[in-house]
């Protein structure tokens, strides 16, 4: 809103040139949404607790100590990082943008999705929310939509196409599976991230780590002559979501200070399925879908786990991991839930590093 609005006046007032960067919108949405997050975090944790008289519930069949340590903790507060993320994407983002407004259309839409499964939990004091054909066929919907938008905003040539990490000038054109495709990113993403929001700041650092190397790929993506020097596919417009990944960077951060361990609020299905579907729709937007995969590859590992338990059981009747997800695994060995929290960041930024490696490495 502000680059639409100052920008045309830089020829009288030289000062507004300044909205014309890139890296100055992104560091105004990343205080911008930091600032919100503080003024208005402890208002929405009471709004949040004086709904919220039990908390989230917690599974029986999850670990002990939760029900003991997490007991009456609100949920919800993705609710934080969907006003924060949403008010600084658009006061600094470029709203003629497309691609700017169908990541917020998967961002907003998940997490309206997430946010009427945490009130049917909270409301109905049982861990039931939505069911789940239900939710998966409200994510498909949004992703349907987001990914028809995408296309149609894409360069012909690689608007259906895939980009393989590591090879230079190669594409895999798709056709219209592209659009299955497009859409099972994004929802795979969501729901990974939605599995691994199961302790205090598990989920929303790796989260950040992942926004910031997705911002640095959308605005080398979107940059002809840094594109062509590192011989990766640009898509002209997708610079823009380097503001997004900022706004959401800072969300993050402003919420990371009330989620840190005891935990006052959780984010719930509200803000990590929005959280993931952003970071897929990005993924999409770039052409770095399997870098995604790379990049976000505690997520992926995480879910991993959950199915490789679930199929191991109905096939033998054993269970590979004491508990899953695999960060539960790790609480059962007897480890502290600091110790988990701290060593999966360090796991998620050496991924982050490996994923952002393909970029030269071609």
């Amino acid at each position: 809103m502000l680059y639409n609005l100052l920008f045309p006046l830089a020829e009288d007032f030289s000062i507004f040139n300044l909205f014309r960067y890139l890296t100055f919108r992104t560091g105004g949405a990343i205080m911008t949404a930091l600032l919100i997050s503080f003024i208005f975090g402890p208002t929405v944790i009471n709004w949040l607790k004086s709904k919220q008289h039990r908390g989230q519930p917690i599974r029986d069949d999850g670990p002990q100590s939760h029900i003991i340590a997490k007991q009456g903790t609100p949920t919800m507060g993705g609710f934080l990082i969907l006003i924060a993320l949403g008010v600084a994407t658009v006061l600094w983002a470029d709203l003629t943008n497309r691609y700017v407004w169908s990541v917020l259309l998967v961002t907003l839409g998940f997490g309206a999705v997430g946010f009427i499964d945490d009130y049917l939990k909270v409301s109905r004091h049982n861990t039931r929310g939505i069911p789940g054909k239900m939710k998966l066929l409200l994510q498909v919907v949004i992703s349907l939509a987001a990914t028809m938008w995408i296309v149609s905003a894409t360069n012909p040539e690689l608007a259906t196409s895939l980009t393989i990490p590591f090879l230079k000038d190669v594409l895999l054109d798709l056709g219209w599976f592209y659009v299955p495709f497009a859409m099972f990113v994004m929802v795979g993403a969501s729901n990974a991230v939605n599995l691994t929001d199961g302790l205090d700041g598990l989920a929303i650092v790796p989260v950040m780590i992942a926004g910031a190397s997705f911002g640095l790929i959308a605005y080398l993506v979107g940059n002809t002559v840094f594109a062509e020097y590192l011989q990766i596919q640009s898509v002209p417009g997708s610079g823009e979501l380097l503001v997004f990944c900022g706004a959401l960077i800072g969300a993050s951060l402003g919420f990371l200070w009330f989620n840190a361990p005891p935990a006052m609020v959780f984010m719930g299905d509200t803000g990590s399925l929005a959280m993931g579907g952003a970071l897929g729709s990005i993924s999409v937007v770039t052409r770095h879908e399997i870098t995604l995969a790379i990049i976000g590859g505690l997520f992926v590992l995480e879910t991993v786990s959950v199915i490789v338990q679930v199929a191991s059981f109905k096939l033998t009747g054993k269970r590979v991991f004491r508990m899953a997800p695999l960060h539960h695994h790790y609480e059962q060995k007897g480890w502290q839930e600091p110790t988990i929290v701290i060593r999966f960041w360090i796991i998620a930024v050496i991924l982050a590093l490996v994923g952002l490696a393909t970029l030269k490495l071609r």
